[in-house]
């Protein structure tokens, strides 16, 4: 996928403008810092940061690819196994031949060792160890290491590979959305606390869409101004989430003392007042500058609205929404 790039007042809001845009999580992305603000006089930020970002390929290719890579090592193995029974026996267990469980197995050995020419000594003798092996052991045995077909060895321990390949099937499988939004919950309330602040964390669930609402007074010190404060909030609480448990799939929100709801009001009531300017003039408004997620507020808010169009112009981090009458 192409690059993207976005602007925002610190890296972490560009990176989240980056994202909206991109509909991904953070980990699935690539970020490159283009440009970091810079510290002016009396500790004030001058400049903005720029970044841009792309999508990474998914995890659903990967897993597929640790799969048949799997495959490859198990046949790999079984190639192996079966070569070295074919070999000839390794000259210091030789002696071991005579301990066949039964005279009369030892006796036909023998027999064929006798019948054989010289030329063919060497392998009429690895073939007489191997029957003599496998007369010794259970039938089901599945290499001469002693390990079984059910990957444990002799006595009873487990195999490194059947413990890789039980690791490999644990990551593979799906993590719950409510663990993740349980864990997400518990993170705010415990972040609420070590603040000193007095609030409560409740979960909200829309399939794989979560969204975590911290309810409380005195809460701004969470939000910051703008919300940045709150988006790295939301940062720290999807690490804590999501990645620790391995999820993927999920898509988490924070929000504060209601500052995201309170933001979708106020940008549906702008769009409803602008769309009624349009319709009283019969011009066109383009509306300044808005990140995706505000965008997205704008288009659906007027979706149903009569006599009223919108449309996206322009490119991140400038991209804009332009209302206008239904027949433009």
């Amino acid at each position: 996928m192409e690059w993207v790039e976005t602007i925002g007042k610190t890296i972490e809001e560009a990176k989240e403008r980056a994202l909206d845009q991109l509909g991904v999580h953070e980990e699935d992305a690539d970020f490159e810092v283009l440009e970091e603000p810079k510290q002016g006089l009396f500790g004030r930020v001058r400049g903005e940061a720029r970044v841009r970002a792309r999508v990474r390929p998914t995890q659903a290719r990967q897993k597929v690819d640790r799969r048949d890579r799997k495959r490859s090592e198990k046949a790999d193995k079984a190639d192996t196994t079966a070569t070295t029974d074919q070999s000839p026996a390794p000259r210091q267990r030789a002696p071991r031949a005579p301990r066949a469980p039964k005279a009369a197995a030892a006796a036909e050995d023998s027999a064929a060792l006798s019948n054989t020419k010289p030329s063919d000594a060497k392998p009429a003798a690895a073939k007489a160890s191997n029957t003599s092996r496998s007369k010794a052991r259970p039938a089901n045995a599945a290499t001469a290491s002693g390990t079984t077909a059910s990957g444990t060895t002799a006595s009873g321990t487990t195999t490194n590979d059947d413990r890789v390949t039980t690791d490999n099937e644990r990551k593979e499988q799906l993590v719950d959305a409510r663990q993740v939004g349980e864990e997400a919950v518990r993170f705010m309330t415990e972040l609420v606390s070590a603040f000193g602040l007095s609030g409560t964390a409740e979960l909200l669930e829309d399939g794989d869409d979560l969204e975590v609402r911290v309810h409380g007074q005195e809460l701004g010190l969470l939000v910051g101004p703008r919300g940045t404060t709150l988006q790295a909030v939301q940062d720290l609480a999807r690490v804590a989430a999501q990645r620790r448990l391995g999820d993927h799939d999920t898509r988490l929100r924070v929000d504060v003392g209601g500052y995201r709801e309170r933001r979708r009001v106020a940008l549906g009531a702008f769009a409803n007042q602008m769309a009624d300017e349009v319709k009283s003039s019969g011009v066109a408004r383009v509306l300044e500058p808005m990140s995706s997620a505000d965008r997205k507020i704008i288009h659906d808010t007027l979706s149903g609205a009569a006599g009223i169009a919108t449309r996206s112009e322009g490119d991140d981090p400038y991209r804009r929404v332009i209302i206008a009458p239904a027949n433009d």
